[in-house]
């Protein structure tokens, strides 16, 4: 393969805004960003990604819709807006990745009164979704002009009907497909119209890999593939063999930079977020940080805290609960119904439980590193118990600086619970009184347990970074370029 990697996402490594006669730019924010960037840092690269400003739009205009440099990140980088119009971005991203996509692949739907799939749904599958999808294939296709057998690595599940479009044009490229959220079992996908469904997976199968962060996820497309499509794999091998070509299904989860981090936990910024932190701290911290998702199951973890205050009255005015959730998708209702609940469920138990000295539950709705990396560091308890999750990387960050070995509480069902489920406490998203009882578990372990159990973990993150992650994925694009029609028995 010859050129520059092509790296293709919704969401870019930056967002360009007019500050006065000026113009800057906003570093993107979450995991997939964050780990791009790492791969930025080893080899020249083009992002193509949607334009999310007025600026980015300028800036695309400035550029003749083709690529500019991208400032400040990574050895060479250069980057490319696809443009979309506010009515297609809607259906393609208000509409049918969020919620349709999100909540299927997350199992979300209360299937006795929802998905309800009328003609503005279709619409917005045509005129939105795949619109928006062949916005973006038309910029990776113009981009490989010049040299079709590039690299394109795509990502995520705003984007599944982009490779057969790029394919078509540019059958020489190797395009190298991550699905970051989880892969649900086949029955789940029965939600959606079968053209719809059928489309997405064969969209995933013009790639030459596809990528998912667990072993169970991988399963979880093979049987799909095999009852959706009636379409032959190979589990054992891990491959489709399908119109002439042979697709790699893996597995590569992903993780944080450590180092990075650990080098933001001794930044000011952080001390002066950690002494404040301290100085109203009680004897016990539980904590949660997580975006204000349906996903994450905050309510459930609340009222676990609350059945463990019902349970254990002896941890009254002694222990706090510092929640800091990012609000996310407020242009969606069914996001900011949530957001709603959660706030009306944290006043109902700090009435029940506090008093005007103490409050059980400290609710904060905002987004702050430096804050984020202060509860890491010093939490005795931390929540994750997410219906399902990719992966979910606050499971990675908070132990790798946590100072008080600090244990984890972690859904069966996140993607991080194959790498490190058997150094926390596990519990099931959907049983609040196993909740209830992992909080006092957690409070009342002994320190050589404790300190074992978050050593392992912190091992765990420090052999299994996100260079190694990025690896893997290079070392089996290597060998599948060559491919001459065997699978490796991988």
């Amino acid at each position: 393969m010859d050129g520059d990697l092509i790296l293709v996402s919704n969401r870019g490594p930056i967002t360009w805004q007019r500050s006065g006669d000026e113009r800057v730019f906003e570093r993107g924010g979450g995991g997939l960003a964050s780990a791009l960037t790492g791969l930025l840092d080893h080899e020249p690269a083009l992002w193509i990604s949607a334009a999310m400003s007025d600026e980015d739009v300028v800036v695309s205009e400035e550029a003749q819709g083709g690529s500019f440099d991208i400032p400040q990140i990574g050895m060479r980088t250069r980057g490319r807006f696809v443009v979309i119009d506010d009515e297609t971005y809607h259906g393609y991203y208000n509409i049918v990745a969020n919620p349709i996509l999100w909540f299927t692949q997350h199992y979300l739907w209360d299937l006795s009164n929802a998905p309800d799939i009328r003609q503005s749904e279709l619409d917005a599958w045509e005129s939105g979704y795949s619109a928006a999808n062949r916005l973006f294939a038309e910029a990776v296709i113009d981009e490989l002009t010049d040299q079709p057998d590039r690299l394109v690595m795509l990502h995520d599940y705003h984007l599944y009907l982009a490779p057969p479009v790029i394919r078509a044009a540019r059958p020489e490229a190797f395009l190298h497909f991550f699905v970051h959220i989880p892969w649900p079992q086949p029955d789940a996908w029965r939600v959606l119209p079968p053209h719809i469904r059928e489309s997405i997976l064969r969209g995933l199968l013009a790639n030459d890999i596809l990528a998912f962060h667990t072993d169970r996820y991988a399963r979880n497309f093979l049987r799909s593939v095999q009852e959706l499509l009636d379409i032959p794999v190979d589990e054992r091998r891990r491959l489709v063999r399908w119109d002439g070509r042979d697709i790699w299904v893996r597995s590569y989860p992903i993780s944080i930079n450590a180092g990075r981090f650990r080098e933001l936990a001794q930044t000011p910024d952080v001390a002066a977020e950690e002494e404040l932190l301290l100085r109203r701290r009680r004897e016990y911290l539980v904590c949660r940080i997580d975006r204000a998702d349906l996903s994450k199951n905050i309510l459930r973890g609340f009222k676990a805290f609350d059945r463990f205050l019902d349970l254990h009255p002896e941890f009254s005015e002694r222990i706090t609960f510092v929640a800091m959730l990012q609000p996310t998708r407020q242009d969606v209702n069914e996001y900011v119904e949530y957001k709603e609940h959660i706030e009306t469920l944290v006043s109902h138990i700090n009435t029940k439980h506090g008093n005007t000295d103490w409050m059980p539950i400290s609710l904060q709705f905002e987004s702050n590193l430096a804050r984020a990396c202060a509860i890491y560091k010093q939490y005795d308890v931390i929540m994750v118990n997410a219906v399902f999750d990719g992966m979910n990387l606050v499971a990675k960050e908070a132990p790798s600086v946590n100072e008080r070995d600090g244990v984890v509480i972690l859904s069966e069902n996140t993607g991080a619970h194959e790498e490190i489920g058997s150094f926390c406490l596990t519990v099931n998203p959907f049983e609040l009184e196993a909740q209830a009882n992992a909080l006092f578990e957690a409070l009342t372990m002994d320190e050589d347990e404790r300190h074992s159990r978050a050593q392992h973990i912190r091992t765990v993150v420090n052999e299994n970074d996100v260079s190694k992650w990025l690896d893997a994925q290079r070392e089996d694009i290597d060998r599948k370029v060559p491919e001459t029609g065997d699978a490796p028995s991988g």
